[in-house]
Protein backbone atom coordinates (compact mmCIF):
# COMPACT_ATOMS: atom_id res chain seq x y z
CA UNK A 1 0.00 0.00 0.00
CA UNK A 2 3.05 2.87 0.84
CA UNK A 3 4.29 1.41 -2.78
CA UNK A 4 1.01 2.47 -4.22
CA UNK A 5 0.90 6.14 -2.08
CA UNK A 6 4.00 7.06 -2.72
CA UNK A 7 3.55 6.39 -6.48
CA UNK A 8 0.57 8.25 -6.52
CA UNK A 9 2.00 11.16 -5.17
CA UNK A 10 5.10 11.15 -7.23
CA UNK A 11 2.44 11.05 -10.62
CA UNK A 12 0.80 14.12 -8.65
CA UNK A 13 3.57 16.03 -7.98
CA UNK A 14 5.26 15.21 -12.06
CA UNK A 15 1.39 17.04 -13.22
CA UNK A 16 1.63 19.79 -10.85
CA UNK A 17 5.67 21.08 -11.60
CA UNK A 18 4.83 20.09 -16.00
CA UNK A 19 5.64 23.14 -17.99
CA UNK A 20 2.67 23.54 -20.29
CA UNK A 21 3.35 24.83 -23.92
CA UNK A 22 2.41 27.95 -24.94
CA UNK A 23 1.14 28.32 -28.57
CA UNK A 24 1.15 31.21 -30.47
CA UNK A 25 -2.58 31.92 -31.20
CA UNK A 26 -2.37 32.40 -26.58
CA UNK A 27 -3.47 29.04 -25.73
CA UNK A 28 -1.90 26.30 -23.95
CA UNK A 29 -1.68 22.49 -24.06
CA UNK A 30 -2.16 22.79 -20.12
CA UNK A 31 -4.85 20.47 -18.85
CA UNK A 32 -6.36 20.06 -15.52
CA UNK A 33 -5.27 17.02 -14.18
CA UNK A 34 -7.37 14.08 -13.14
CA UNK A 35 -6.84 10.81 -11.44
CA UNK A 36 -8.99 9.24 -14.68
CA UNK A 37 -5.57 10.36 -16.77
CA UNK A 38 -3.92 7.41 -14.68
CA UNK A 39 -5.76 5.32 -16.78
CA UNK A 40 -4.69 6.26 -20.04
CA UNK A 41 -2.42 5.11 -22.31
CA UNK A 42 -0.14 7.19 -24.88
CA UNK A 43 -2.60 5.69 -28.01
CA UNK A 44 -5.51 7.26 -25.97
CA UNK A 45 -3.78 10.52 -25.45
CA UNK A 46 -2.87 11.34 -28.73
CA UNK A 47 -6.77 9.80 -30.03
CA UNK A 48 -8.11 12.82 -27.75
CA UNK A 49 -5.96 14.78 -29.44
CA UNK A 50 -6.87 14.20 -32.40
CA UNK A 51 -10.39 14.30 -32.23
CA UNK A 52 -9.85 17.70 -30.18
CA UNK A 53 -8.07 19.37 -33.17
CA UNK A 54 -10.50 17.57 -35.63
CA UNK A 55 -13.46 19.46 -33.39
CA UNK A 56 -11.77 21.72 -33.69
CA UNK A 57 -11.41 22.21 -37.31
CA UNK A 58 -15.08 21.20 -37.84
CA UNK A 59 -16.43 24.16 -35.90
CA UNK A 60 -14.06 26.88 -37.86
CA UNK A 61 -14.97 25.11 -40.89
CA UNK A 62 -18.97 25.67 -40.03
CA UNK A 63 -18.39 29.45 -38.94
CA UNK A 64 -16.71 30.14 -42.16
CA UNK A 65 -20.10 27.91 -43.93
CA UNK A 66 -22.08 30.15 -42.12
CA UNK A 67 -20.63 33.45 -42.56
CA UNK A 68 -20.66 32.83 -46.51
CA UNK A 69 -24.15 31.66 -46.36
CA UNK A 70 -25.97 33.42 -43.99
CA UNK A 71 -29.42 32.96 -45.76
CA UNK A 72 -29.04 29.33 -44.09
CA UNK A 73 -29.32 30.21 -40.01
CA UNK A 74 -31.78 33.00 -40.77
CA UNK A 75 -34.35 30.43 -42.13
CA UNK A 76 -33.91 28.89 -37.92
CA UNK A 77 -34.59 32.14 -37.08
CA UNK A 78 -30.96 32.32 -35.77
CA UNK A 79 -29.17 36.15 -35.82
CA UNK A 80 -25.61 35.16 -36.01
CA UNK A 81 -22.71 32.65 -37.60
CA UNK A 82 -21.54 32.55 -34.03
CA UNK A 83 -25.07 31.51 -32.51
CA UNK A 84 -25.79 29.14 -35.44
CA UNK A 85 -22.15 27.35 -34.97
CA UNK A 86 -22.87 27.27 -31.06
CA UNK A 87 -26.01 25.67 -31.52
CA UNK A 88 -24.39 22.72 -33.18
CA UNK A 89 -21.27 21.82 -31.14
CA UNK A 90 -23.91 22.54 -27.99
CA UNK A 91 -24.73 18.95 -28.97
CA UNK A 92 -21.24 17.64 -28.02
CA UNK A 93 -21.82 18.27 -24.24
CA UNK A 94 -24.19 15.67 -24.00
CA UNK A 95 -23.00 13.23 -26.61
CA UNK A 96 -23.44 10.90 -27.07
CA UNK A 97 -26.86 10.71 -26.10
CA UNK A 98 -26.90 13.66 -29.00
CA UNK A 99 -30.06 13.70 -31.31
CA UNK A 100 -27.37 13.28 -34.22
CA UNK A 101 -26.53 10.23 -32.66
CA UNK A 102 -29.42 8.74 -33.96
CA UNK A 103 -29.45 10.59 -37.55
CA UNK A 104 -28.01 8.92 -40.43
CA UNK A 105 -25.42 11.19 -41.42
CA UNK A 106 -25.79 9.61 -45.03
CA UNK A 107 -28.81 11.45 -45.38
CA UNK A 108 -27.40 14.76 -43.57
CA UNK A 109 -25.05 14.81 -46.26
CA UNK A 110 -27.63 14.31 -49.34
CA UNK A 111 -30.63 16.77 -48.27
CA UNK A 112 -27.15 19.14 -48.02
CA UNK A 113 -27.59 18.91 -52.04
CA UNK A 114 -31.36 18.27 -52.62
CA UNK A 115 -33.20 21.06 -54.17
CA UNK A 116 -36.38 20.38 -52.54
CA UNK A 117 -34.36 20.55 -48.81
CA UNK A 118 -36.25 23.54 -47.18
CA UNK A 119 -33.55 23.34 -44.09
CA UNK A 120 -30.86 24.59 -43.10
CA UNK A 121 -28.31 23.51 -45.41
CA UNK A 122 -24.72 24.18 -43.41
CA UNK A 123 -26.80 22.57 -40.38
CA UNK A 124 -27.61 19.36 -42.14
CA UNK A 125 -23.95 19.41 -43.89
CA UNK A 126 -21.92 20.02 -41.14
CA UNK A 127 -24.00 17.91 -39.37
CA UNK A 128 -23.39 14.96 -41.11
CA UNK A 129 -19.52 15.76 -41.18
CA UNK A 130 -19.61 15.92 -36.82
CA UNK A 131 -22.30 12.71 -36.82
CA UNK A 132 -20.25 10.79 -39.16
CA UNK A 133 -16.76 12.14 -37.18
CA UNK A 134 -17.79 10.82 -33.91
CA UNK A 135 -19.44 7.39 -35.27
CA UNK A 136 -15.50 7.15 -36.32
CA UNK A 137 -14.91 7.46 -32.87
CA UNK A 138 -18.06 5.12 -31.36
CA UNK A 139 -19.19 8.33 -30.06
CA UNK A 140 -16.49 8.71 -27.32
CA UNK A 141 -15.50 11.68 -26.32
CA UNK A 142 -12.93 10.34 -23.40
CA UNK A 143 -10.52 7.30 -24.30
CA UNK A 144 -9.02 4.69 -22.02
CA UNK A 145 -6.55 1.69 -21.72
CA UNK A 146 -9.36 -0.39 -22.54
CA UNK A 147 -11.15 1.32 -25.20
CA UNK A 148 -9.90 -0.16 -28.76
CA UNK A 149 -11.14 2.45 -31.77
CA UNK A 150 -11.27 1.02 -35.09
CA UNK A 151 -8.43 1.78 -37.71
CA UNK A 152 -10.93 1.20 -40.24
CA UNK A 153 -14.02 3.43 -39.69
CA UNK A 154 -10.93 6.66 -39.22
CA UNK A 155 -9.65 5.61 -42.39
CA UNK A 156 -13.28 5.30 -43.60
CA UNK A 157 -13.74 8.49 -42.14
CA UNK A 158 -11.16 10.50 -44.07
CA UNK A 159 -12.06 8.61 -47.49
CA UNK A 160 -15.94 10.32 -46.81
CA UNK A 161 -14.35 13.76 -46.00
CA UNK A 162 -13.07 14.06 -49.31
CA UNK A 163 -16.20 13.15 -51.09
CA UNK A 164 -18.09 15.72 -49.18
CA UNK A 165 -15.63 18.33 -49.92
CA UNK A 166 -15.66 17.41 -53.41
CA UNK A 167 -19.11 17.62 -53.68
CA UNK A 168 -19.67 21.15 -51.37
CA UNK A 169 -17.29 22.41 -54.42
CA UNK A 170 -18.80 21.50 -57.17
CA UNK A 171 -22.44 20.67 -56.62
CA UNK A 172 -24.79 23.11 -58.62
CA UNK A 173 -28.24 23.98 -58.83
CA UNK A 174 -30.00 23.87 -61.41
CA UNK A 175 -29.83 27.55 -62.07
CA UNK A 176 -26.56 27.08 -61.83
CA UNK A 177 -25.66 28.29 -58.19
CA UNK A 178 -23.80 26.28 -55.58
CA UNK A 179 -25.66 25.14 -52.96
CA UNK A 180 -23.50 26.42 -50.59
CA UNK A 181 -20.81 29.42 -51.40
CA UNK A 182 -16.99 27.94 -49.91
CA UNK A 183 -14.07 28.48 -51.59
CA UNK A 184 -13.81 31.43 -53.98
CA UNK A 185 -11.38 34.16 -55.60
CA UNK A 186 -10.86 36.90 -54.51
CA UNK A 187 -9.28 39.76 -56.25
CA UNK A 188 -8.01 37.39 -58.95
CA UNK A 189 -6.79 34.96 -55.94
CA UNK A 190 -8.58 31.72 -55.23
CA UNK A 191 -9.47 31.38 -51.35
CA UNK A 192 -8.57 27.41 -51.06
CA UNK A 193 -9.15 28.11 -47.49
CA UNK A 194 -11.67 25.36 -46.84
CA UNK A 195 -9.92 23.02 -48.79
CA UNK A 196 -7.27 23.39 -46.15
CA UNK A 197 -9.01 23.07 -43.30
CA UNK A 198 -10.34 20.08 -44.55
CA UNK A 199 -7.19 18.84 -45.49
CA UNK A 200 -6.40 19.10 -41.58
CA UNK A 201 -9.08 16.86 -40.77
CA UNK A 202 -8.49 14.29 -43.73
CA UNK A 203 -4.19 14.59 -42.32
CA UNK A 204 -5.25 14.05 -38.64
CA UNK A 205 -8.10 10.89 -39.45
CA UNK A 206 -4.91 9.55 -41.36
CA UNK A 207 -2.69 9.75 -39.16
CA UNK A 208 -4.37 8.35 -36.28
CA UNK A 209 -5.90 5.30 -38.63
CA UNK A 210 -2.39 4.35 -38.80
CA UNK A 211 -1.53 4.50 -35.53
CA UNK A 212 -4.25 2.33 -34.26
CA UNK A 213 -3.40 -0.32 -37.56
CA UNK A 214 0.00 -0.54 -36.13
CA UNK A 215 -0.67 -0.76 -32.60
CA UNK A 216 -3.87 -3.46 -33.04
CA UNK A 217 -1.95 -5.46 -35.96
CA UNK A 218 -5.23 -5.36 -37.97
CA UNK A 219 -4.40 -4.10 -41.35
CA UNK A 220 -6.68 -0.96 -43.03
CA UNK A 221 -8.81 -2.04 -46.13
CA UNK A 222 -7.80 0.85 -48.58
CA UNK A 223 -10.60 1.72 -51.12
CA UNK A 224 -10.60 3.39 -54.04
CA UNK A 225 -13.42 5.77 -54.07
CA UNK A 226 -14.97 7.91 -56.93
CA UNK A 227 -15.70 11.37 -55.04
CA UNK A 228 -18.61 12.08 -58.42
CA UNK A 229 -20.34 8.92 -57.43
CA UNK A 230 -21.39 10.28 -53.85
CA UNK A 231 -20.50 6.72 -52.62
CA UNK A 232 -19.61 6.67 -48.81
CA UNK A 233 -17.88 4.52 -46.88
CA UNK A 234 -19.38 2.78 -43.86
CA UNK A 235 -18.18 3.66 -40.32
Amino acid sequence: MRRWGAGIVALLLLAACSQPIKRKDGGSTARDFSVSNLAKGEGDTLAEIDQREVLKSLRLLTEKLYRRNPQEYRKAGIDSAEAATARLFAELAHWPQSTLTQTNWEQGFRASFNEDFQGDRVQAFMGACLGMIMASYDNKTEFYLLDELDAQKLYNSARNIEIAVWKLSNARQANGAPFLLSNGVEGGIPNLSFEREFAKIIAWQDLLALFVEDKSNRSITRAVQSAASFVFLPI
